[in-house]
């Protein structure tokens, strides 16, 4: 018996603990920059939409997206005043802007000059109830006001630049601050909080999503660089996507080792991977197009990582239940477990189930342009670079079984270890469907 199995399952369990990064070009960030006084409160609440949610509104009046964002804010801010619910107010000076994104594609910047009635208050609490359920940055930022001595446990620092720059440490896991409480006195406008990280004070980008897949499309769009270099950059990033935690990898090399798979099968694993993610990137883009009216599309990442973990789980049990019928039926002789086409296809399709943020952007920026033949066949290159770097996993995973197989066990460590393949397989599953469950509640 090989030491296969317990080395990919530490690898498995080490790469499933790892989030995966957010998607952030489905974002919608806001903070609310809170200035209290001794005779009333000012808020400023700003909102930076990403590249999708602002092709959903495409078409839309620039006033009418500006009102419905404020209506958004005005029901959903509340500010409480010494135990009472203060009203909010908007004041004149709201502006909206459509800064270019990536991909071509437009973000939406919006600002809010908001008011909440006070008298000598002494205690304030600001909950941002707004956008519910969204991914993204939020912060509520305090601000001195005057003849007041205001005291927080918020920080008062701002590493955004009002949502201009993000933190490049933080793009995998925004800030999530909706709530924050203020004691109040009598003073001459100072503002008791942790510091935190100011403007400039981090290393930042206006890259949201990290990568530079989108960044590729328009180049090629632009005729900045020689196609073939482009589809190369887009193979790059794509082998680099599936590199990057949560994208899978584990539970295919897991399942060439549970049923002792060959280079063959590692291969077909990538050619599915391919072909299921470039038809996912379509049918999401599809879905973007003419159901933003009923279904954002974000909210059906949970519900594709939650079937894509059921998918490992059953295979996962059906290598158990293999493994399980081998040791019955073994004398003297050494079972080999065959996969199966089911099998392959399942995982393959478990793995490119979830389309890349990125590569729907390059898609939507193709529509919208009218390149869309070149922005396929960049997201074609991309998905054969993520399933070359899967299939080079799968590859070496094999290989290195081979190496490893002179190593001999005997007992029922030599018993226990084919079973535990499988086990393994299944308990990734299970992570990877419960990390969804949350998002679905």
């Amino acid at each position: 018996m090989n030491l296969r199995a317990p080395v990919v399952a530490a690898v498995m369990a080490i790469a499933l603990l790892v989030p995966a990064g957010a998607h952030a070009h489905f974002s919608i960030n806001h903070l609310i920059y809170v200035q209290i006084s001794k005779d009333g409160i000012a808020l400023r609440y700003i909102l930076d939409q990403a590249e999708i949610p602002t092709f959903q509104e495409r078409g839309e009046p620039r006033a009418t997206v500006l009102a419905h964002k404020r209506d958004e804010v005005l029901r959903n801010l509340a500010v409480t005043v010494d135990g009472r619910r203060a009203p909010v107010g908007a004041l004149p000076g709201a502006s909206i802007s459509f800064p270019p994104g990536q991909g071509g594609l437009r973000l939406t910047r919006v600002e809010l000059p908001l008011a909440a009635s006070a008298h000598d208050p002494r205690t304030v609490q600001v909950h941002d109830g707004t956008f519910e359920g969204r991914i993204g940055w939020k912060a509520v930022v305090p601000r001195p006001g005057a003849r007041t001595a205001v005291k927080t446990g918020t920080e008062r620092g701002d590493p955004t630049n009002g949502l201009r720059t993000y933190p490049r440490a933080a793009l995998s896991s925004p800030k999530d601050e909706r709530v924050a409480s203020f004691s109040v006195r009598p003073g001459a406008g100072t503002l008791t909080a942790p510091h935190g990280l100011g403007a400039g004070a981090a290393d930042t980008t206006t890259n949201r999503s990290g990568d530079g897949f989108a960044s590729v499309f328009q180049d090629a769009v632009s005729g900045k660089t020689v196609l073939v270099f482009l589809l190369l950059a887009a193979f790059g990033w794509g082998a680099l996507h599936a590199l990057s935690p949560g994208h899978g990898k584990a539970m295919v090399a897991a399942y060439l080792v549970g049923t002792r798979g060959t280079a063959r099968h590692a291969a077909a694993l990538g050619a599915i991977v391919t072909v299921t993610h470039t038809a996912g990137v379509f049918a999401l883009g599809l879905v973007t197009l003419l159901l933003s009216q009923f279904l954002v599309p974000d909210q059906l990442y949970p519900w594709l990582t939650l079937v894509s973990g059921l998918m490992v789980v059953v295979v996962g049990g059906g290598v158990v239940r293999s493994r399980i019928r081998a040791r019955r039926h073994e004398h003297h002789h050494q079972h080999h477990d065959e996969v199966t086409t089911r099998g392959l296809l399942a995982m393959g399709a478990s793995a490119g189930l979830i389309p890349c943020p990125s590569a729907l952007v390059v898609l939507l920026g193709a529509i919208s342009q009218h390149q869309v033949a070149l922005g396929m066949v960049l997201i074609l290159a991309f998905s054969l670079g993520l399933a070359t770097a899967m299939t080079a996993i799968g590859v070496a995973v094999v290989y290195a079984g081979r190496l490893t197989a002179r190593i001999d066990f005997r007992g029922r460590t030599a018993t226990a270890l084919p079973v535990l393949s499988g086990l393994v397989i299944v308990g990734a599953g299970l992570l990877v469907s419960a990390k969804a469950v949350p998002q679905l509640l």
